[in-house]
C-alpha cells in the first residue's frame, strides 16, 4: 500500500513537470491514467479512462506561453477518484463516467494553478538576473509545476476511500446514466477540433471512410491500422501528384496563383 502511494505521487510529480515541458508527452491522459491504473492494480479501468480523456484533449496543445487546459491535473485527480470509486458498489461504467465529468472542471483548476506557478517563476527570473547566473533557480521553477499536481494528489489520497464511496453512492442512478451518455458525446469534441483544423476537400473523404470503417465491429484493430496506413499513403500520393501538376517553369506565376 505504501509503495502504491509513493508510485502515484511519483507519476503525479513527473506528469506535472511534463505538462509544461511538453517533451515526452508523459502528461497525456492515455499515459498518466494508465500508469496510475497500473500501480493501483486497475490497469483496464485506467486505460479506459485515459482513452476517453485523450479523445477529449485530442486537439489541445501548448503554443508558446498560451497553455491549454491542464490535462495533467485532470488525468491524475480523476484517476485517483476512479480508483476510490471502484471500491464502492457502483458499476464500473458509472465510475468512469463521473471521473470523465469531473476531469473537465479539474483541467480549468489546473490552468489556474499553472498561472500561479508562472507568476512565481517571474520572481525567480529576477533572482537569476541579480545573481547573474542560472544556478538552481531553474530547477525550482520546474519543480513548482510538479508540486502543483503533487499537493492535490496528496490531499486526495489522504481522504479515506469510504468517505468518497459514500458520497458517490448518494448520487442517483439516473444522474450516472446521464453522465454515461454525456461522456460519450464529449469525446466527439476532440475529433471536431482535429477535423476543423485538418478538414479540406481532400481530407473529408478519408474522414468519412474512417468513421464508416470504425463502425464495423467485425474488423480487428490490426486490420484498421493497415487500412488507415493505406489511406494515409494514398493521400500522400494524391497530394504529391497535385503539387507536381501545379508547378511550372514560372515560379513567380505559381506563387501568384496560390493567392487567387
Amino acid at each position: 500500500m505504501f509503495m502504491q502511494f509513493i508510485l502515484v505521487l511519483l507519476v503525479a510529480f513527473v506528469a506535472g513537470i511534463e505538462g509544461i515541458l511538453d517533451e515526452f508527452e508523459f502528461h497525456q491522459p492515455i499515459v498518466a491514467c494508465t500508469l496510475i491504473g497500473l500501480v493501483t492494480n486497475h490497469l483496464a479501468e485506467g486505460l479506459l479512462l485515459g482513452g476517453s480523456l485523450q479523445l477529449i484533449a485530442l486537439g489541445w496543445a501548448n503554443i508558446g506561453a498560451a497553455v491549454a487546459p491542464d490535462v495533467c491535473l485532470a488525468s491524475v485527480i480523476s484517476s485517483i477518484l476512479m480508483v476510490h470509486g471502484l471500491n464502492s458498489a457502483i458499476d464500473t461504467r458509472y465510475v468512469i463516467a463521473i471521473s470523465i465529468a469531473l476531469a473537465i472542471p479539474l483541467s480549468l483548476v489546473g490552468l489556474s494553478l499553472t498561472k500561479v506557478c508562472r507568476n512565481l517563476a517571474i520572481k525567480l527570473v529576477h533572482k537569476m538576473d541579480e545573481t547573474k547566473k542560472v544556478s538552481y533557480y531553474q530547477w525550482i521553477g520546474i519543480c513548482m509545476q510538479g508540486i502543483r499536481v503533487l499537493i492535490p494528489t496528496i490531499v486526495l489520497l489522504l481522504i479515506p476511500s469510504t468517505v468518497i464511496c459514500s458520497i458517490l453512492e448518494m448520487i442517483p442512478v439516473s444522474i450516472y446514466k446521464g453522465l454515461l451518455i454525456g461522456s460519450g458525446v464529449v469525446c466527439v469534441v476532440g475529433f471536431a477540433i482535429v477535423a476543423n483544423v485538418l478538414g479540406s476537400k481532400f481530407t473529408y473523404p478519408f474522414f468519412m471512410i474512417g468513421f464508416g470503417l470504425a463502425c464495423m465491429t467485425s474488423l480487428s484493430l490490426l486490420s484498421l491500422c493497415f487500412i488507415g496506413g493505406g489511406l494515409v499513403w494514398l493521400f500522400m500520393l494524391l497530394n504529391t501528384k497535385e503539387t507536381s501538376t501545379k508547378t511550372s517553369d514560372d515560379p513567380l506565376g505559381d506563387i501568384l496563383n496560390d493567392y487567387e
